[in-house]
Order: structure tokens, then sequence, then C-alpha cells
């Protein structure tokens, strides 16, 4: 089966989103950020103050070429990895990709960023960077969800997305 891609800003909800949908589904969820921890024995904040933002995306995209190898998956990415067009262009080649479109000023004044190093820099700048990545966001996805009421009901509605984007591809 194809792999269901979960893109969206930091904080949207892709990692609970992911659990959800890999227990409903019977898949295994990989998430880019924690996968890139573990091999890297280190977090993705420290991973930037050491070795920098182009090392990190470095092992990001090789990290997307190798999943996109896999299939069954559920792939939760790093937010700016659909900014890479070789690794999100080898990700949508494996499976449905979906946005998670949730606000980005309900993410920055309700959700804990403070590990996320993209996102110290102030409200003012994360709303810029949300507002520069919505049309790739939007140009990757094959369907995008809006509906941010419960993690359980937007788990439903990608459920639901990625069923019937994969409908579309049946002879």
């Amino acid at each position: 089966m194809k792999n269901i891609i979960l893109i969206g800003m930091m904080g949207c909800g892709k990692t609970t989103v992911g659990k959800l949908l890999a227990s409903r589904l019977k898949r295994t969820l990989v998430d880019t950020d924690s996968f890139i921890e573990r091999r890297e024995g280190m977090s993705v904040s420290e991973i930037f103050e050491s070795q920098g933002e182009g090392y990190f995306r470095s092992l990001e995209a090789g990290v997307a070429q190798a999943l996109s190898l896999r299939r069954d998956l559920i792939i939760s990415c790093g937010g700016g990895l659909p900014l890479q067009e070789g690794a999100m262009a080898a990700l949508k080649e494996s499976g449905v990709v979906l946005w998670l479109d949730r606000d980005p000023e309900d993410i920055f004044d309700h959700e804990d960023l403070s590990g996320r190093p993209l996102a110290q820099e102030g409200r003012t700048a994360f709303l810029e960077k949300a507002a520069q990545r919505r049309e790739v966001y939007a140009r990757w996805a094959d369907a995008t969800i809006h509906d941010f009421t419960s993690p359980i009901s937007t788990a439903a509605r990608a459920k639901e997305a990625a069923e019937a984007v994969a409908s579309w591809d049946e002879p």
C-alpha cells in the first residue's frame, strides 16, 4: 500500500495525527525529525547548533529518499522538508501527501515550540515563515485537512482524505 505523508508547519499535529493513523491503519509511523535524532544521537536543536541548518537539511533529504523506497508507512515530515524539491518529490512518488493546514497563529499561541530551532525568533517571524511555506505545502498536497477540533477528528479526516486520493489511482 502507498505511504501516507503528512506535511505542515511545525506544531500543527503531524506526529500526533500520524500516531493515530498508524494505530487505526496498522502501519508504522516514521517521524523524520525523530528518525534523524535517533540516528545522530542528538536533538534537532543540537544538530542545528553544532552542525548548522544545511547539515540538518542534507540528513533530512537522505531520510526522505530512504523512506520513499518503503511502503505501508505513515511519514510525519519535518516542517521544512517540503521545501526540498528532490526529497519531497521522492516521497510524493511513494504515496499520498496530506497537508495539515492548521492556523499558524493557533499553533504559535497554543503549542510548546521551545524545542523548535526555527520557532525561536518570535511570533511575527513564525507567521511570516508559515506564510512563505503555504504555497509550497499547497503544491505538494494531494489533499488538505482543516479540521483541528481534536486529534481524533483530524486523524479521521486524514484517513478519509487518504482513502479518497488512493481510490483515484485505482484502475
